[in-house]
């Protein structure tokens, strides 16, 4: 499944991607704020990423920028089950940080979960990281009131995550176009 947005290409991961997402994605600032990503990430879990089965209900997108010289690897996003429900997960390399480009692409990761029908999204933050609540709450996030502690790999342990949903059915629901 590939989709475009204004300035991103989201495409699924192939084998020959493995060293540019492990360049992108093993940062300790990156990957301590993931529920799923290990730390050290290593080459290994690299690789084992981009050959993992595809379930096409829970896509997964590795988000590229086009450029003069081709395209870059500037992060991930996609859909994931939580709780008998989906989550929305996003990260974005440390060199493309603060430019937008994660509220981008989780908007096109929403536009895909609305095409596969879903209602209702989840989405979540670890307490310290406020830039990622900023994204969820521009994308029509609500908090839910709760926060919950979550499991983070890359930290090795429990930290508590501010918890939101989005209702995608709402006829009054938020807009996912470009803000």
């Amino acid at each position: 499944m590939f989709h475009v947005t204004k300035r991103l290409l989201l495409r699924p991961a192939w084998p020959e991607d493995a060293e540019a997402l492990f360049g992108g994605i093993a940062d300790r600032g990156v990957v301590r704020n993931l529920a799923r990503a290990p730390w050290p990430y290593l080459p290994e879990h690299a690789r084992q990423f981009v050959a993992m089965e595809k379930n096409p209900m829970t896509p997964s997108f590795l988000l590229t920028l086009p450029g003069s010289d081709g395209s870059s690897i500037i992060g991930g996003a996609g859909l994931g089950d939580l709780d008998g429900g989906v989550e929305l997960g996003y990260w974005i390399a440390r060199p493309y940080w603060g430019r937008g480009y994660a509220t981008e692409a989780a908007r096109g990761v929403l536009e895909v979960a609305r095409l596969l029908g879903y209602e209702r999204v989840q989405a979540g933050h670890f307490v310290d990281n406020p830039a990622s609540g900023k994204v969820l709450r521009k994308l029509g996030f609500r908090p839910t009131g709760k926060t919950v502690k979550r499991h983070s790999c890359g930290r090795g342990e429990e930290a508590e995550c501010v918890t939101y949903l989005l209702d995608l059915a709402a006829d009054d629901g938020p807009s996912l176009q470009a803000a």
